[in-house]
């Protein structure tokens, strides 16, 4: 009887203890999520005779030094001949809860992986950390962005889900009057691996940081959203499915940049 109680004791105490274990990750992620917004920016272009001045693009994060940002290529405003007033740009979450404008300038682009890396005028930002390894196939993850942009004005948005697979991706054959020039140099290099996330990703979350959601470190960057339908309809109904490039890729172009 003594035995059986005892053992009963024990059992109460481990469930409380994973109890407790559970409630300790859980509140993990809020920490997380305080803790990386300020590193996350709004990236576009500011134009002087643009209405509004700043075009939100996509998301950005600080990396290395605080001074850089790693964002995707097509996030970049496109070339605008004759636009002197045009500068890439980015806005930061300040000490005073407001947004801060900040000039950026585009110091290197991988247009086959994706990925563009700005520098910022101003003070550095606190840079998120990189992941040493790649994420494993149902880690959970959380990624944050401005999936709405400046609809609902602008706010850190987080949504969580898993690496849901690792696979290797190559731009569709849709004709040559709809190949890029992207797609193109895709195509003759072959393809190459991108992580599958079973998270909803919207217009506006591309170049934002997907980390591991008990770490904290950066394992991606948001890079495509599969649609449904329409680019609209990814609001209304979305896949539910999102792809992002894997971390290797971005210290790859840290390295290339001595940083």
């Amino acid at each position: 009887m003594r035995l059986s109680r005892r053992r009963c004791l024990i059992a109460g105490a481990a469930t409380l203890m994973a109890g407790a274990e559970g409630w300790a990750r859980a509140e993990g992620l809020p920490d997380l999520i305080v803790r990386t917004k300020p590193s996350v920016v709004l990236v576009g272009s500011y134009g002087l005779l643009d209405t509004p001045r700043f075009t939100f693009r996509g998301t950005g994060f600080a990396v290395a030094d605080g001074r850089h940002i790693i964002t995707n290529a097509h996030v970049l405003p496109p070339e605008a001949p004759g636009r002197g007033d045009r500068v890439v740009a980015v806005q930061v979450w300040s000490a005073d809860a407001a947004w801060q404008l900040r000039e950026a300038k585009v110091t290197a682009v991988d247009a086959t992986r994706d990925l563009a890396l700005l520098r910022i005028d101003g003070p550095p930002l606190v840079a998120l950390r990189l992941a040493g390894s790649e994420a494993r196939e149902g880690t959970a993850i959380a990624l944050m962005g401005f999936p709405l942009g400046g609809a609902l004005g602008y706010a850190h948005v987080t949504h969580r889900g898993i690496v849901a697979s690792r696979t290797a991706i190559v731009p569709p054959a849709v004709g040559a009057q709809g190949l890029s020039e992207r797609a193109v140099r895709q195509l003759r290099q072959g393809s190459f691996e991108v992580m599958q996330l079973d998270a909803t990703a919207y217009p506006g979350n591309s170049g934002g940081p997907v980390f591991d959601a008990e770490t904290g470190e950066v394992v991606g960057v948001v890079s495509m959203v599969l649609v449904k339908g329409t680019r609209e309809a990814a609001l209304s109904a979305p896949s539910g499915i999102s792809y992002a490039v894997p971390v290797r890729d971005v210290s790859s172009l840290l390295n290339a940049n001595n940083l």
